[in-house]
Formats: structure tokens, sequence, C-alpha cells
């Protein structure tokens, strides 16, 4: 909660303001039962119609002076905690934005998502409620014991012995539910991790018949945050009926010990009735107060889950600089290990280097380790051991920025937006419309483009209205549209065919001369033509070197050349 404050500080002088006309807004109708009790007990006995009819407008104004008042507060309070939530969501979307994928994968997008939407939200709410009842609840409750005590304060004792019952019951409820209410939060991400790998994998789930083990799955999820939830709303609902309970007894008592109080001639009738007005605010605002210690156990868990992501240490910081080597080859990977769980190595001692304008291809089994080295490469990871140099420099010591801007990149499970396809291939980059559309005819993507309408043609959400190949061709243009100094196609041609494969290479060996392209592919087609070719089996490097070389020397390579292609030479 002390990370909430920091957003809180710049409204505050807002805030008093509208805690101030609240504040005003409560104490006129703290006035209200005093002068009914004024009238009962003064006036209507003397006889005094005129000061009657006089108090009796004064109380119809306190009414509406503060009903206007809260109104004003209420508004004042929502559109403070929205600014606030606003920019608490804006600064939360940036930590994600800018956490590490290893940082990612401990946060999980699941979890990600619900603190920005359903975590905020919740603190949006405390932040309302505290300033619409946090204030008002007290204020009525303290208010109008001391109103009490002025008037009689024996009778005014009867409430202030039920208060350390009331409070017991706050406190066990508070200590119960803030566990509970954790608990739901972490289920509730996994509801939303489910309903993510069903959205994205509808066509495989349809496929394989498994609608229905995926909507068992679902409902087992929902099953169970349902049971922690309504475990919490048990806890939390008992606080309500029970601060009622006591407030009633009290009342029982109250009427009980008044009435022989006027019977004696101690008291007046009129106190009697406005201590019943006071009883009925007091019982209202211990509820309201049971409700905002409840709201700020769910907003407390909330808080905290969103102050460990905007706790988080800054990731992949760029390093001091070095001097660079002089004469180096434009990409060196030096004695690289690295593990994602740090468990075992994913890749171990790999070595190579490639001069500006070479291709690297490669190659290897699901799992090997052939996307690692691009997301090492990118630097999305940091390598355990070992060194990664760009122009001889150390990629640890390029700003991020920097750095990427090198790249133009098909990843394995890339996205598309629901825009123009103008706008898809550009991706909020300073590109003309001629580049685009150079780009558009080096990825073969030129055909279905016109079909489509052009670069404003419309791209449904997540490409629905694409094929699989169109959409691998839209991915390579928008890679190829910045020229980019290091191009990187991690299996981005595996729904092509051979043909639009074999031009698509052509291509990029034409037109693309001066740019360093990493090649991820299966097909030995779509590597053959490479500087240099890696062979790799479960993280370790089995065969390297161009494709006459890997046919003598690698049987796995030669093997996979063989099933593929057979005798065949391809020309392309």
């Amino acid at each position: 909660m002390q990370k909430l404050m920091k957003y809180i500080r710049p409204f505050w002088l807002t805030i008093l303001f509208g805690l101030a006309i609240k504040f005003t807004a409560t104490y006129i109708e703290l006035q209200i039962p005093k002068l009914m009790q004024v009238v009962l007990d003064e006036k209507v006995p003397a006889g005094l119609e005129r000061e009657i009819y006089l108090f009796g407008g004064l109380m119809v104004l306190c009414s509406i002076l503060a009903m206007v008042l809260n109104i004003t507060a209420n508004r004042i309070a929502s559109k403070t905690a929205g600014k606030i939530t606003r920019r608490l969501r804006h600064d939360l979307f940036n930590k994600l934005q800018r956490l590490s994928p290893r940082q990612m994968d401990t946060v999980t997008v699941p979890s990600a998502v619900s603190r920005l939407t359903s975590d905020s939200y919740n603190v949006n709410n405390l932040i309302v409620r505290i300033q619409r009842i946090g204030v008002r609840a007290p204020i009525l409750l303290i208010g109008g014991i001391f109103s009490m005590l002025s008037m009689d304060w024996a009778l005014a004792l009867i409430l202030v012995a039920l208060l350390p019952f009331i409070s017991i019951v706050v406190y066990v409820v508070t200590k119960k539910s803030v566990p509970l209410h954790r608990r739901t939060h972490e289920l509730q991400d996994k509801i939303v991790m489910i309903c993510q790998e069903n959205i994205t994998g509808v066509r495989v789930i349809k496929a394989l018949s498994k609608t229905g083990h995926e909507k068992r799955r679902f409902y087992g999820a929902v099953e169970d945050r349902n049971e922690v939830s309504l475990q919490a709303q048990k806890v939390s609902g008992i606080s309500g009926p029970l601060t009622t309970l006591i407030l009633n007894l009290g009342l029982t008592v109250l009427v009980v010990v008044g009435a022989y109080r006027v019977n004696a001639g101690a008291t007046g009738s009129g106190v009697i009735v406005a201590f019943l007005q006071y009883f009925v605010m007091i019982l209202n605002a211990a509820v309201m107060v049971t409700r905002v210690i409840i709201m700020c156990a769910t907003a407390q868990a909330s808080a905290n889950r969103i102050a460990e992501v905007m706790a988080l240490p800054e990731d992949m910081l760029c390093l001091p600089g070095e001097e660079k080597e002089e004469n180096a080859p434009h990409i060196v990977f030096r004695d690289v290990t690295f593990s994602y769980s740090g468990k075992g190595n994913n890749l171990e001692n790999l070595s190579f280097s490639l001069e500006k304008g070479q291709t690297l291809g490669i190659l290897g089994a699901t799992g090997s380790g052939k996307s690692t080295i691009i997301k090492l490469l990118l630097r999305l990871y940091d390598v355990n051991s070992g060194e990664i140099l760009i122009d001889g420099q150390d990629i640890c010591t390029i700003p991020n920025d920097v750095l990427r801007k090198k790249f133009g990149v098909v990843f394995q499970n890339d996205f598309v937006k629901m825009t123009t396809i103008g706008e898809n291939i550009r991706y909020y980059r300073d590109i003309p419309d001629e580049e685009l559309l150079s780009a558009i005819a080096d990825a073969q993507a030129s055909g279905f483009v016109e079909e489509k309408g052009g670069l404003t043609g419309e791209v449904d959400i997540r490409g629905n209205n694409l094929s699989g190949g169109q959409k691998q061709r839209l991915l390579i243009s928008r890679a190829l549209a910045g020229k980019p100094e290091i191009l990187i196609l991690d299996d981005a041609s595996s729904a092509l065919d051979y043909k639009t494969d074999a031009n698509l290479r052509r291509a990029l060996r034409q037109n693309y001369e001066n740019s360093t392209k990493v090649i991820v592919a299966q097909r030995v087609s779509s590597l053959r033509h490479a500087d240099l070719i890696l062979v790799l089996d479960d993280g370790a490097v089995i065969g390297a070197g161009n494709h006459d070389t890997l046919m003598a020397t690698c049987g796995e390579y030669k093997m996979i050349a063989n099933a593929q292609m057979g005798d065949r030479e391809e020309g392309a």
C-alpha cells in the first residue's frame, strides 16, 4: 500500500477539498436529530407554532444542503480515483513492457493481465470508497456518539459499551479474509490462463475434438475459484449481520432504559427520538466501516500483487562499455552456455562467427536450441557464460534500443494486428509506402496483397482472413521493410511451397546482400546455400560447415537431406 501513496500524493489537495466537503455534509446531517430534539422538548410543549415551522424548514434545508454536498464530494472522489488509477495502470503497463522474458516467465502472462485489469480495478474501488465512505462513516460514528453524550451521557454509555464487541468482529473478519482474497486472485489468474490458451489454440482443440476436455478444465478452475471466493464471502459476510445484531440489541436496551428515564423525568422524549435517529446513523456507519475494511483487505491483496511487479529490478541493463575488437566479424558467439531453468544447459559451449552479409543456417530437432540462439542474439536473455559480440562489441554493452534496431525478425509464433496490411508491415515505423511495396515484392507477397486491396486492405484479428503462407509472407515483409542490418527468420517459411521459398531466398541473396542473415528452418533446401550451417542436438553442435561439408562429415545432416531431397539438386 505504501507504493500506492506516490500516486495519491499529486492529488492530495483535491482529495482534501473533497474530504472537507464530505465532512461538512456529514456534520450538517448530524445536526438534524438535534434540531428535532429541540422541537419536541422545547418548542412543542411551549406551543411556539412559528418556531416549530422555522426549525422544520431548517431541517429540510439541512437535508437538501447535505445531499448537494455529498453528491459534489462523490463526483470529486470518482474523478480523482479515475486519474490515480489511470496513472497506476499506465506505469504498470510500462513496467510489464520493460520486464525481461525471464521476469515475465516468473510473473506469467495471465497474472500480468489480471494485475493490469481486476487488481487495478480493486485499487480504484478502494480509493473511491475511502473518499466517499471512509470519511463519512467514522464522522457519523464518532460524531453521533459525542452528540449523544452531550444530550444524555447515561444513555450514550450503552452505545459506548458496544464498541469493543464491534471492534473484535471487525478484527477477526479482516484477519481471516485477507489470505482468502489473495488466493481468489491467484485462482483468477488460472482462469485467465485457461481462457487465453483456449482462444489461442481453438483450432487445434476443435481439430482434436478436445472441446469437452477444455470445458471440464475451465469449469474445474471456475469451481475452485468460486469455492475460495465463497469462503471469503462467508467470512466477510459475517461482519455486517453481527454488527447489526450488536447495535440492535443496544437499541433495544436504549428504548427500555430511555422509557424509565422519561418516566422518572431524567430526560425528555425528544432526546429518545434523537437517540433513535443517531442509533440508525451509527448502525449504518458501522456497517459501512466493516464494508470498507473488507474492501481494504481485497484491495491490499491487489495492491501487493501490483507492487510485486513494480518492485522487480531492472533487468538486462546495459553494462559499461568496452573497447571494440578491431576488424572483428559481424557476429561472434564465443563459448556460449545458457540455461532457462539453471538445472540443465539448453545450449553448451556454442561458438561460431559470421562476416557481414553472410548467412547462418540452423537445423535441428524440436528443443535442440535453435530458437534459443535467436533469443540470445537479440538479448532477450543473457548468457550464463561466454559472450556474444556484434561488430566486436559485447551485446551487453549496447543499449537495448540501439541493439534491437539492428534486427529484422520473424519469430516462430509471431502475430499480426487487426489493422491494414500497410500498418501491419510498417508497425509504427516511419517507412514510406514505396519501401513497403518493395519489401512486399521481396517477400513474394505482392499477389495476395493486391487481391486483399493493397496496403489499405484490412487484416482480421490474429490474421484470421489470411492463410498460413500469406501470414508468413506478411511477417517477412515487416522484417524486410526496415532494411535490417541483421535479418532473422525463425522457421518463417515453413508454410511456403518450394517454389515460393526458392524465390524468397533468391530475393534475399540479390537485394539484401549487406544484411547478415540467420535462418532457422526444418528444410535443408532453405539452408543449403548458407555460408555456415549449424546442426544442433540437445543444445550441442553436432555438425558445422556449408552444405557440401556437412554432407561429407555429418551423418545426421546427410540423413535429413537425403530424406527430404533424395538425389535431387535444386537450382534455387
